[in-house]
């Protein structure tokens, strides 16, 4: 099953760097924006969740989604990937990214 999720980004209101988007069920959630990431000529965006109160983790949790076109608006779309492999190859990608910009 995807799950396509749409930005709503009313960016007078949010701080930068946090966007919220709203699934197809009308449930709005903010996200911190961390970066963008070309993984087989595909673009993928990592985002962490914010106020999630149900884990405890100090690290937070990381979503991924492909960015992908709306065949009716031309407009950015964000949809969930389902292909483990894909996904850990990209939040591979995004570590790698994360270790470099710590050595500097």
């Amino acid at each position: 099953m995807t799950d396509d999720i749409n930005g709503n980004i009313p960016e007078e209101e949010l701080p930068e760097g946090i966007i919220e988007l709203t699934d197809e069920d009308g449930v709005t959630t903010q996200f911190e924006y961390l970066t963008t990431i070309e993984y087989q000529e595909d673009l993928y965006v990592v985002l962490m969740v914010l106020d999630d109160e149900e884990t405890d983790d100090e690290e937070g949790e990381v979503l991924i989604l492909k960015i992908e076109k709306d065949p009716e608006t031309g407009e950015d779309m964000y949809v969930s990937v389902d292909d483990d492999e894909v996904s850990q190859a990209v939040f591979d990608l995004f570590m790698e990214q994360m270790d470099e910009e710590d050595e500097e």
